[in-house]
């Protein structure tokens, strides 16, 4: 028999609180848990293997609609194998675009902090009666 999990256990091995594990289930990210006869979510380990997907692809910044509908589609089957991986390649594409965006702006911040220490350095250098005036920004 397969091991089945608390919500507290998934809570704990996903990061996720206990209210967020309800709230994905309610809007439809996950599928139903199964519950217990008392009632309580018993999940298994491929809802763990989802959920951690689902952490994933949310930390890389896509939006809870784009994963609602990746999730229904995953729901419907092999049959929109195409779609999906049409959506992940987009998803990367734009994570892509976003990580060139900020090495750009790392490296002016890396001039720009080098600069200040530049300025920094001569200024400390000159003799306290002489005042160096920074250049504008």
């Amino acid at each position: 028999m397969e091991t089945e999990f608390s919500i507290q256990q998934v809570a704990e091995r996903t990061g996720l609180s206990i209210d967020t594990l309800r709230y994905y289930e309610r809007i439809g990210l996950l599928e139903p848990v199964r519950r217990a006869s008392s009632g309580h979510r018993r999940y298994m380990q491929k809802d763990i293997d989802w959920i951690g997907l689902v952490i994933n692809l949310r930390e890389t910044g896509m939006p809870l609609a784009q994963i609602h509908h990746f999730a229904e589609l995953r729901r419907q089957g092999e049959t929109t194998a195409t779609e999906r991986l049409r959506i992940l390649e987009q998803h990367q594409y734009a994570l892509s675009q976003q990580m060139q965006r900020l090495e750009q702006h790392m490296t002016a911040l890396q001039h720009k902090i080098a600069h200040k220490k530049a300025f920094l350095a001569q200024r400390d250098a000159l003799p306290h009666s002489t005042s160096a005036s920074e250049p504008s920004e």
